[in-house]
């Protein structure tokens, strides 16, 4: 029976409060307030379960892998996170180089990435024939709709495109982009004798980069890029460069995320991805241009010596436009434009460092000049060909890109199926390895004084066949087998051209006894600042 409370007042009015309404409405409460408990705990789950379920796999995942055992650093046993942090630093080279020396000929990088020093493994991993594709982390050297020949995974695809390339980059078609070098060098030279002028300091490394570019946008497009008259980065175009290589080298440690920050990010030109976008555009412009002075097949000049890389590929395509396509032009452009420049320059800086930090090897590099020179067998600008005929020089140049190869980090590849033996360990596939060219180089194995600069090695090898062998199998400057760098003879060319040239009318003091560089893929020189004056105008 319902309990009645009255209120004690006169009035005769009364508060019924019933027992069951109160229990009732309780009741309710409590009903809704597990729901949204439940429902509360029901989230969380649904939130946690998966979120324990990747870590407790990314915990156990490493324990149970049959590579276990492969040391490393421990974080990066269970995360890419330790790597992309080491890359974030931009030392990684010399950090892969003290982590060999640690731990062996395979060191763990990441959870199924894994770092290799071995000679007998190079032919296998990059020879010709080998089925190991390149990784997912190249993914982000291109756009996410497009693909390049640098950035390609596809190995058949890779090959065919490259043949149509091929020609245009070979050691036979130098004598033709000979002039297009010498007017730029003649450019430089003019810029440094104004520097000693003034006495001015300039950052040696960022005009071997104006230099670079400009014999790129000569060769390629007819034209110079005007970085060698301006003196400075035009619209932005080196450091939209250097942006790209940044981003790309980072955000490829996690290749999933390229595509989905790509769109995003590529409204910013201060961006990775912004900067990808304008050097795109500029190609496409530079082509545009061109394709409004192209008359089809019987354009180019009678004299092969003036054609460019543009006009080349513009007249295969007028003769068998399935096989040269639009496209195939494009991505041969954008190939030159985004990978020309740095490793050029970044070579070409290294020589000149050496140079300056053994000057006994500046000596007997200036005498082998001199001798050449008297003997009229070297002009005051030597010709390429008379620069394959000087030993000592091209000593230097191996000797340098041993000492700084302009790549530092791991040219990553894929385990194919059925795995592979990797130094008498099994690889499963889908494994990723790789070998950085700084650890090939430093290979004491290999090259005992591994951290001395001495020409001589290369010299003296000459006479034992088995040991030159040996010390070029592991020599990868410029890569190796199918993937060699397409423009390796195009910038031998630019440092054949213009280091003799250097070394024999100028003197260059630097302004410290140590240079800074940073690795995002490419080891950039960031401060090579030196004074220069004429050798015949001492004071």
């Amino acid at each position: 029976m319902p309990v009645i409370l009255q209120s004690s007042g006169g009035g005769g009015g009364s508060v019924e409060y019933t027992e069951y309404r109160v229990t009732l409405a309780l009741i309710k409460w409590l009903k809704n307030t597990s729901q949204l408990h439940t429902a509360f705990i029901m989230h969380a789950i649904l939130l946690f379960v998966p979120c324990a379920l990747y870590l407790l796999s990314r915990v156990v995942q490493p324990l149970l892998s049959p590579l276990k055992s492969i040391p490393g650093p421990f974080w990066a046993r269970f995360s890419n996170l330790w790597y992309f942090n080491r890359l974030w630093n931009g030392q990684f080279e010399h950090e892969n180089i003290a982590l060999h020396q640690k731990h062996g000929p395979i060191v763990r990088l990441g959870p199924s990435h894994y770092s290799i020093s071995d000679a007998e493994s190079v032919k296998k991993i990059y020879g010709p024939g080998s089925k190991f594709a390149k990784s997912a982390w190249y993914d982000s050297w291109k756009h996410p709709a497009q693909w390049t020949v640098f950035s390609d995974r596809d190995i058949k695809r890779h090959s065919e495109t490259r043949k149509r390339f091929t020609s245009l980059y070979s050691m036979t078609s130098l004598v033709h982009y000979e002039p297009f070098v010498d007017h730029c060098a003649d450019l430089f030279v003019e810029r440094l004798n104004d520097f000693a002028e003034n006495g001015e300091i300039l950052d040696l490394g960022y005009w071997f980069q104006c230099y670079a570019f400009d014999v790129i946008g000569n060769i390629t497009f007819g034209e110079r890029f005007g970085f060698l008259d301006q003196g400075h980065d035009i619209n932005g175009a080196i450091s939209a460069l250097h942006g790209v290589i940044k981003h790309s080298t980072l955000i490829g440690v996690y290749p999933e995320w390229h595509p989905r920050l790509f769109g995003i990010l590529s409204k910013f030109k201060s961006s990775g991805a912004g900067g990808r976008e304008y050097l795109i555009k500029f190609v496409q412009e530079k082509l545009k241009l061109r394709e409004t002075t192209f008359g089809g097949d019987s354009a180019g000049s009678a004299d092969t010596k003036t054609e460019d890389f543009v006009e080349k590929m513009m007249m295969a395509r007028a003769k068998d436009p399935e096989k040269v396509t639009d496209y195939h032009l494009f991505i041969m452009g954008q190939s030159n434009v985004m990978a020309g420049s740095d490793t050029t320059a970044i070579s070409l800086s290294t020589i000149m460092w050496h140079l300056l930090q053994y000057p006994e090897t500046l000596r007997k590099l200036r005498e082998e000049l001199d001798e050449l020179t008297a003997q009229g067998r070297c002009g005051a600008s030597p010709s390429f060909k008379e620069t394959q005929e000087m030993p000592y020089f091209q000593a230097v140049m191996k000797e340098a890109l041993r000492m700084h190869a302009a790549t530092g980090l791991p040219m990553w590849r894929t385990v194919p199926e059925g795995g592979a033996e990797i130094h008498g360990r099994f690889m499963p596939e889908g494994t990723v390895i790789g070998i950085n060219t700084w650890v090939a180089h430093y290979d004491e194995a290999i090259f005992p004084d591994a951290r001395t600069f001495r020409p001589e090695r290369w010299i003296e090898a000459e006479s034992q066949p088995e040991k030159l062998k040996e010390m070029n199998q592991m020599y990868m400057p410029f890569g190796l087998g199918s993937r060699t760098c397409l423009g390796k003879h195009i910038s031998i060319l630019e440092m054949s051209k213009v280091i003799p040239r250097l070394i024999q009318e100028f003197d260059f003091t630097p302004l410290r006894k140590t240079w800074r560089t940073e690795n995002y893929w490419f080891v950039k020189p960031v401060d090579f600042e030196v004074r220069v004056r004429r050798r015949n105008q001492h004071t």
